[in-house]
């Protein structure tokens, strides 16, 4: 049943046209940036189709989420959804699960982009630091603000973002070559597969949006609508964007991990470097924007729920935003970014941690879709393909499992001692 009363203060009246970018900022990610190369270099032109599937798959994944929000539009996200199908106590769990990704996840990706545009700019580690400070502050600074604004700035990144790559891989037809896309298979069957591993992790985020359902203008009408518009066309983008990095030959030792730049390098000359810097801040902020929106309406609502510290569901007196939730958020940005910086931990390292929790988070909200869609055929066709798509990727996280099982048993004992 959907409740009567918000969770959260509404701050917003987000039309489809607004929540498409929200989808797309979400989803559309860092992954450009590295995998087209990467899964080219694995699969070789066969990973075309490794793309083709995962563009498939992510539409029952994107659906998922996207019908439970529109029964639960609530702050909790997929920790209401388990709440609502099982108890308070598994759904917290899963709600600390996203937290807790979305506080190393957010500036991991600044990091990265910012990583491209230093590059880029020809600015060194220092300036890369300084670029990612500036990401995570306009990630707090919008959400401070409300979601009408931060809807706006959304809208202007991702419309900027598509053009660029739209732009680059246009400009990158005059120097595609028909024998590049050939032989076609040389790695065999299994390297496809093993490119589809690596593609899933550019199709995560959708439930980042779940949290964020209360603003939109009509759930019932939009989520829907907006999911699919949102997959079609970062589908197309993603497709477009790994068919002309193989066409032109852009992968390969020394080019597989900066291929999109390498792309735009073609399109637009001397000039494209800037342009990669460019584009690497656009694609870097979307995410960033929408995973802190995400996390602090969840602090807020775990907060509300006895949970966490009663401080995370501070509201601002005139914004009405989540300022409790931001700025624990942003404490936690500013630490992850202090590890990075000392060099404890390595950023390959960070980047497969949130991920494990990413994946359960969702695979939660999927099980929770079997529970609570027993009366809707398709909500339980897209709920059960999509859970077991997550639970299979999660069985190749590796050491990153551990992460996740140290949160459990925190959680037990916590649990204990709250009783």
């Amino acid at each position: 049943m959907i409740p009567l009363q918000p969770s959260i203060p509404k701050t917003a009246s987000l039309s489809l046209w607004q929540i498409i970018p929200l989808y797309i900022g979400s989803v559309l990610g860092s992954g450009i940036l590295l995998l087209p190369g990467l899964t080219a270099d694995s699969a070789g032109p066969a990973s075309i189709l490794a793309w083709l599937l995962m563009s498939i798959l992510a539409i029952p994944m994107a659906l998922s989420m996207g019908l439970l929000s529109v029964r639960f539009p609530h702050a909790g996200g997929v920790s209401y959804f388990v709440t609502k199908a099982w108890n308070a106590d598994i759904g917290m769990l899963v709600g600390w699960f996203f937290l807790l990704s979305a506080i190393m996840a957010v500036p991991i990706i600044a990091l990265t982009g910012a990583g491209y545009a230093a590059a880029a700019f020809g600015l060194g580690e220092s300036g890369r630091l300084i670029i990612t400070v500036i990401i995570l502050l306009i990630a707090a600074g919008t959400n401070f603000f409300g979601m009408r604004l931060t809807g706006s700035v959304q809208m202007t990144v991702v419309i900027a973002t598509i053009i660029i790559l739209v732009g680059a891989v246009a400009g990158s037809i005059h120097a595609i070559e028909p024998s590049n896309f050939t032989p076609f298979l040389p790695h065999g069957w299994t390297s496809v597969g093993h490119a589809a591993t690596l593609i899933f992790w550019c199709f995560l985020g959708w439930e980042a949006i779940s949290h964020l359902t209360e603003e939109f203008e009509d759930p019932g009408r939009d989520v829907v609508r907006g999911t699919i518009i949102a997959s079609v066309i970062i589908s197309l983008l993603y497709l477009a964007t790994a068919c002309a990095v193989i066409g032109t030959g852009s992968y390969g030792p020394g080019l597989s991990e900066v291929s999109l730049i390498h792309l735009i390098h073609l399109s637009f000359g001397t000039t494209g470097v800037i342009i990669a810097g460019i584009v690497t801040l656009f694609i870097t902020t979307a995410p960033a924007i929408a995973y802190t929106s995400a996390g602090a309406r969840l602090a807020y609502a775990i907060s509300k729920a006895g949970y966490a510290p009663r401080q995370f569901s501070l509201l601002h007196s005139i914004y009405q935003t989540p300022v409790g939730g931001i700025a624990f958020l942003f404490c936690c940005f500013c630490i992850i970014l202090a590890i990075y910086i000392s060099g404890i931990i390595p950023l390959g390292a960070l980047i497969q941690i949130p991920n494990t929790t990413f994946i359960l988070t969702y695979s939660a909200g999927c099980a929770a879709g079997l529970v609570l869609m027993k009366d809707s055929r398709a909500g339980m066709i897209v709920s059960a393909i999509s859970l077991i798509l997550t639970m299979a990727i999660f069985c190749f996280t590796g050491w990153a499992m551990i992460w996740p099982a140290l949160l459990v048993l925190f959680w037990v004992v916590y649990l204990k001692i709250r009783k």
